[in-house]
């Protein structure tokens, strides 16, 4: 009978997933991780699998937790104008303030450079996108129901528009821009959201 964990697995998953994001894939060594995770390697073995394994359940646990914070303050706002500032807003405070770690958003900055190298994140990738535009689709499409946008007004089109918003002020904060320079047009970004 084996030894029972001694770690907590969600808390190396998360220190794991930074190590990859301060380093990349493939720039992260195995001694990184365990040194990250505060684990020996047969128990990261025993626990999740080979590095590609760990890469992958880092992958889905960012997109079932990390990444929801602009769209849980798209979804909780009751107002569709505040609810679409607060989501650019949350977008730019994530990507522009860091805590001793990488900013922006993991599958932009790491993730997505490993599409076609590390088998099964361009699904992942994939379904992380079309997953965050429907949740902010279905958003639009209720507020048609009730009246607060146009009958035609292209719910789709604006929560891929809204999401590529979001990337770019990923981008823009892990360039060096800072929060201010960021909000300065958010007046202008919501009303072309919602235009």
């Amino acid at each position: 009978m084996g030894r029972p964990r001694t770690f907590d697995q969600d808390e190396a998953l998360l220190a794991a997933m930074n190590a990859f994001w301060t380093k990349g894939y493939d720039g992260t060594s195995m001694r990184d991780l365990t040194t990250a995770m505060g684990i020996s390697g047969p128990s990261l073995y025993s626990a999740f699998g080979d590095k590609r394994e760990l890469y992958l359940q880092t992958i889905d646990r960012y997109a079932d937790v990390n990444a929801c914070a602009p769209i849980v303050a798209f979804e909780s706002e009751p107002d569709i104008e505040n609810a679409v500032r607060d989501f650019l807003t949350a977008v730019i405070t994530y990507s522009t303030m860091s805590h001793g770690g990488a900013k922006g958003c993991f599958l932009a900055s790491c993730v997505s450079t490993t599409i076609g190298e590390v088998e099964g994140v361009a699904e992942r990738m994939e379904k992380a996108i079309t997953d965050t535009d429907d949740r902010l689709a279905v958003r639009f499409e209720k507020e048609k129901q009730v009246g607060c946008l146009r009958a035609d007004f292209p719910s789709k089109d604006r929560a891929r528009l809204l999401f590529d918003m979001r990337q770019g002020y990923v981008f823009r904060g892990r360039a060096g821009w800072s929060a201010e320079a960021l909000l300065v047009d958010i007046d202008d970004r919501v009303r072309m959201v919602l235009s």
